[in-house]
């Protein structure tokens, strides 16, 4: 199993391939999955998917800044560590309720803005 800055470095160049691959289009290699996977979703199901992402990223840092683990996170939160390990890896789509719950003992919340391009 990969550590959590493995996979924060793996997730940052994820989303620079994921950019590059949109900047430089049909003459980029791997265009043809990006079409490919943009033909299946719809874009309301990327946004949540890149949203997904970024939120637990930003739990995965705030909980290594803290210089917690995720023993130690179940330990605070009642969350149990594989569920925490199951969410950073990206192999489940956790509740509201969960997400809240780890986010308190990291000192986190989450907030309801509007959208940058909303009127």
């Amino acid at each position: 199993m990969k550590t959590d800055k493995e996979y924060m470095q793996a997730v940052a160049q994820a989303r620079e391939n994921y950019d590059d691959l949109k900047e430089r289009g049909a003459n980029a290699v791997g265009a043809d999955a990006l079409e490919f996977m943009e033909s299946i979703l719809t874009p309301e199901e990327i946004a949540e998917s890149e949203l997904r992402v970024a939120i637990i990223g930003e739990l995965i840092k705030a909980r290594q800044e803290k210089g917690i683990s995720q023993k130690k996170l179940e330990e605070l939160s009642g969350v149990k560590q594989p569920i925490i390990a199951r969410m950073e890896k990206g192999s489940t789509n956790p509740q509201l309720t969960t997400i809240l719950k780890l986010l308190a003992p990291l000192g986190k919340t989450l907030a309801v803005v509007p959208l940058e391009n909303s009127k």
